[in-house]
């Protein structure tokens, strides 16, 4: 199949053609004639897949029916609700590109920003609003938001506003919208509270599903190191200077621990930058441009801050944490393998995190490749060892009748349950 053949209008096809569109990708595929028909729809599509063409080339298409010229007075048509600002951003940039030969206007607003510029731009009237849930609330309050004039409520990476803590204002804004409008949720993964989302909100609503999230991009490869914690930094100054990888995106679990990072960095003479809820929006932004234009070789990012991170020629994505949740492993490893070009996935894993680690390849089915010769393995061995010839030593004991056995045995004993093998 190709786009032409979705009954697209020649403006969206003009623009699909100059960005070297030709195939659409299965989610594209079943998406877009369900969103054409108006039906309501939930979509479980992984990140990497997308999903966001899938939405934005059909609204476009149908909110361009309306808007038509460009004298037409501006309103907002669409609402795009998703849980981060880079995301947002990113959104705004799809609906920019693919709706470049259309007299549609779209805005993106979000929170940590002044909110002068946002409220100038909404006076003068949009056709599609893309927003973070905060700010969208904020501003309508205010007064400056209509959404009397809706046709399209797009709830994107629906099951990360569920996790963010975002449920309650999402059903707020559902709540401020008209009644006979088209919705559409996209999801990566389906978790009870968003089917339950999903009945409650949509009206016969059709089902697409892709790329289930417990499954990886076969052009990803994948390594694992059973690393000391305390080594992790070594590992991977290891890395970016004796296996020279560059281009790299490494995912730590705190905000605190990516600032840690990067001054470590720095230390050891190498540029790095990191991004996440505490930096400001423009310093957040800024980092990233330097890390897309390939200023700096390595960033540091959170899950939520790197959501909406799209590049299509990142080559390599380090866990520096692993994650305690399976499934945002295969959104961390899914920013790499993209538009067709390949990846490579490295985890470290500690002592601490194995338990996770065991969870996350029972998720994907794949025994993931172990590098074992590295400078900073577990010292697994060594007390293994240890453990052997005490046992060695309280058997011969135990034959020479020793009175202390039983006692020193047991604490033998209680000394093996605290090792970790």
């Amino acid at each position: 199949m190709t786009f032409k053949e979705l009954h697209l209008i020649n403006n969206i096809q003009q623009a699909l053609e100059e960005e070297g569109y030709k195939t659409p990708t299965p989610i594209q595929q079943q998406a877009i004639p369900e969103i054409l028909a108006e039906h309501d729809l939930v979509a479980c599509a992984q990140t990497g897949t997308g999903k966001t063409a899938a939405f934005a080339i059909p609204v476009i298409q149908l909110i361009h029916k309306i808007v038509g010229s460009a004298k037409k007075v501006k309103r907002i048509r669409t609402l795009v609700i998703t849980p981060t600002r880079e995301l947002a951003i990113q959104i705004g940039e799809s609906f920019n590109t693919y709706g470049k030969y259309t007299h549609i206007k779209t805005l993106v607003i979000f929170g940590g920003v002044n909110q002068v510029p946002q409220v100038n731009e909404l006076k003068e009237g949009v056709d599609v609003l893309i927003a973070t849930p905060g700010r969208l609330l904020d501003l309508y309050k205010q007064g400056f938001i209509d959404l009397n004039h809706m046709h399209q409520l797009i709830l994107d990476e629906a099951d990360q506003m569920l996790d963010m803590g975002f449920i309650n204002d999402v059903k707020k804004i559902i709540k401020l919208t008209p009644e006979n409008r088209q919705t559409l949720l996209f999801s990566a993964t389906m978790p009870l509270a968003i089917r339950e989302l999903a009945d409650t909100f949509l009206k016969k609503p059709k089902y697409v599903s892709v790329a289930p999230i417990s499954s990886t991009a076969e052009k990803v490869s994948q390594k694992v190191y059973f690393v000391d914690k305390t080594e992790k930094r070594n590992l991977l100054y290891h890395l970016l200077t004796e296996e020279k990888i560059k281009n790299v995106l490494v995912f730590t679990r705190t905000k605190h621990g990516a600032d840690n990072i990067v001054k470590a960095l720095h230390k050891k003479g190498i540029e790095a930058g990191a991004i996440h809820g505490d930096k400001s929006q423009n310093s957040r932004q800024r980092i990233l441009e330097s890390f897309k234009n390939q200023e700096i070789p390595v960033l540091i990012a959170t899950d939520i801050a790197a959501r909406g991170i799209d590049i299509e020629s990142l080559p390599f994505v380090i866990n520096f944490d692993i994650p305690n949740i399976s499934e945002t492993y295969v959104h961390r490893i899914g920013r790499t393998g993209r538009a067709g070009n390949s990846g490579l996935a490295i985890s470290f894993c500690g002592k601490d995190e194995k338990g996770y680690w065991n969870d996350i390849e029972k998720l994907i089915r794949i025994k993931v490749k172990i590098v074992e010769n590295h400078p900073f393995p577990w010292k697994e061995e060594e007390e293994k060892k240890e453990g052997t010839k005490t046992d060695y030593r309280n058997k011969n004991k135990s034959k020479s009748g020793n009175k202390n056995n039983t006692s020193r045995k047991s604490d033998a004993s209680k000394k093996n349950k605290k090792r970790w093998y």
